[in-house]
């Protein structure tokens, strides 16, 4: 818990010193002056919104009871044996089986499933699915995890912003400067996320989730098939999706391209060995 707190902590204060050094660079004393403000308007923007960005990312709105009475329930219950708030649930449209939780801290939180993995899974597959999400909230990943995501986004919004402040004398593209920028800033804000997120929390998630339910096999049973049905429905690799695919449950891409570089998930087979293993399961 106290870990995360400094790692944010940290990639926030790194942020802002290279906000810092390129508007010392660019614009001197003026320069620092206004980098001074953005950062602290983007460091603000990452530490109280960044689940309100992870939830835009994809498309997800709240959820109520009486639409979902079995999804309440599940995380009612759960949230009850962990002795826990219960988060706020979303939904979001798209049909690719995945989930993943955002927020600062367990008392503003949020869950958010897909509507692709409603229909897939069953109800013994889908608690463990949220109990692993909640692991995430319960262990305080959700914060730095929620806060990367949001630099990342801002960090690659920059890259289209650098379009336009590094235009061409003819106006025919974005010139040296712009394509520059956009190169480089992509993989920093996936180096932002590769640095602050641990593959292990997947484990760790995998691990305490499976003793809230008390049915390891159940979280298994479903990784084996979200893993089939990110396959078959991968979602674009946009960069608002990019930016926040660290935070699902698997990764939602197909592995190839600029989604590759935002990827902090273990393999879906290590997982399940794992689950296998604690529930005692011998091939």
């Amino acid at each position: 818990m106290h870990n995360n707190g400094l790692r944010t902590a940290v990639l926030l204060g790194a942020l802002s010193a290279a906000i810092l050094a390129v508007g010392a660079w660019l614009g001197g004393g003026r320069g620092v002056q206004l980098a001074v403000l953005i950062a602290l308007l983007t460091n603000g923007v990452a530490y109280f919104f960044s689940d309100r960005i992870a939830l835009s990312a994809m498309r997800a709105r709240p959820v109520s009871e009486v639409e979902q009475p079995a999804l309440y329930r599940i995380v009612r219950e759960l949230s009850t044996d962990a002795r826990q708030p219960m988060p706020r649930l979303h939904i979001s449209p798209t049909m690719q089986p995945n989930a993943f939780a955002t927020g600062r801290n367990p008392r503003r939180a949020s869950i958010c499933v897909t509507y692709g993995i409603l229909q897939l899974l069953n109800e013994r597959e889908l608690r463990g699915v949220i109990a692993h999400e909640l692991s995430h909230v319960y262990n305080r990943d959700i914060l730095i995890s929620s806060v990367a995501a949001a630099l990342a986004t801002i960090i690659t919004y920059c890259s289209y912003i650098a379009v336009f402040f590094g235009g061409s004398d003819d106006d025919e593209g974005p010139g040296y400067i712009g394509a520059l920028l956009m190169m480089i800033l992509g993989p920093v804000a996936a180096g932002m996320i590769q640095m602050a997120i641990s593959r292990s929390r997947e484990f760790h998630a995998d691990e305490s989730g499976a003793m809230l339910t008390g049915d390891p096999l159940g979280l298994a049973s479903a990784l084996r098939k979200i893993e089939l049905g990110t396959r078959s429905l991968p979602l674009p690799e946009e960069s608002r999706l990019t930016s926040a695919s660290h935070l699902m449950i698997a990764n939602p891409f197909r592995g190839a391209g600029v989604g590759r570089l935002f990827s902090t998930h273990p393999s879906t087979a290590a997982r399940v060995a794992r689950l296998e293993s604690m529930a005692g399961y011998r091939r």
